[in-house]
């Protein structure tokens, strides 16, 4: 069977692809740290994060004898009817939950559902595990705690970029932990899954430097817990997959999109054309499109539960 990638297109108005077309021939596209010294000057250079208001709930949660922060917004107009688990981006090695206060705290209002982002700690000062260690944490604290903390049972998951990775990682230690029912679904933006340069799609990140930060010591990077696209993927809760047609992960999403699918799953890919990686960041009608299309799509989850 052939197809063509343009077939799998999200239908966009031809003036919002023209108007994000303009806008990415008009910017200077950016790059993450290759070095260490570049890592250590772009955190230096972050400005601080936004507040958001109402400001975030700071607590330390505990499950299966580890401990991680977590920020918690809670919807201001009622009870939650839903949690959702939010997981950064950033490399592995950059940024915070709390870069994430503000689009956490609309998406809450937005959601009417409890937004529950975690503090996982970064490379290369902690390599894996120690990022999916901690989101498996917060992950298993909802499944055991999120009835008695936020009166509803209803969880999804989800992330961009590095997040997305970590939230499939997540998913797949809860599923083999016999914790597969506890997420109902998740809302994965642009992840990458194959760190192990043994792929095409992972040769074309082969030489990053988030990779050497985060597993550089890792004789065998195609195990699961790092490049979830080579697990065995039964038993996962429905699944969306957006990315851009412009980013260099687009190979990666649609093969772990086959995979899902070929194990029996679930799975949802959106492709965004003339979108780069990150896009969703973006002061663009198709990032718009693409927020309002991942919001909706977590309201139908939970709402099946």
């Amino acid at each position: 069977m052939r197809f063509a990638v343009n077939t799998l297109l999200v239908d966009v108005p031809a003036w919002q692809v023209d108007n994000a077309r303009a806008f990415y021939d008009a910017r200077t596209p950016g790059r993450g740290p290759s070095t260490p010294e570049e890592l250590r000057d772009a955190r230096a250079a972050r400005s601080a994060p936004a507040p958001s208001d109402p400001p975030a709930i700071e607590e330390m949660v505990e499950a299966a004898g580890r401990r991680v922060p977590v920020r918690i917004f809670r919807p201001t107009a009622g009870p939650a009817l839903g949690v959702y688990l939010d997981i950064h981006g950033g490399g592995f090695y950059l940024d915070s939950a709390a870069r994430g206060d503000v689009r956490n705290r609309e998406l809450a209002d937005a959601l009417q559902m409890a937004v529950v982002s975690v503090e996982y700690r970064l490379a290369p000062e902690h390599p894996w595990p120690a990022a999916p260690d901690d989101c498996e944490t917060a992950a298993r604290w909802l499944v055991e705690n999120a009835e008695g903390h936020f009166g509803t049972s209803r969880l999804t998951i989800g992330g961009s970029s590095a997040g997305a990775t970590l939230a499939m990682v997540t998913l797949l230690r809860l599923r083999d932990g016999g914790d597969s029912a506890g997420f109902g679904g998740a809302a994965l933006l642009f992840g990458t899954y194959d760190l192990s340069a043994q792929t095409p799609a992972g040769r074309l990140i082969a030489d990053e430097y988030f990779i050497q930060a985060y597993v550089g010591d890792v004789k065998d990077r195609t195990v699961p817990d790092i490049s979830p696209v080579y697990g065995e993927l039964r038993g996962l809760p429905p699944t969306l997959l957006v990315v851009g047609s412009a980013d260099v992960l687009l190979e990666d999403n649609l093969a772990i999109a086959g995979r899902l699918s070929a194990a029996g799953n679930d799975v949802e890919l959106r492709i965004y054309p003339e979108s780069p990686h990150g896009f969703t960041g973006h002061p663009t009608g198709i990032a718009a499109m693409a927020r309002a299309g991942v919001e909706a799509w977590l309201r139908e989850r939970a709402a099946h539960r």
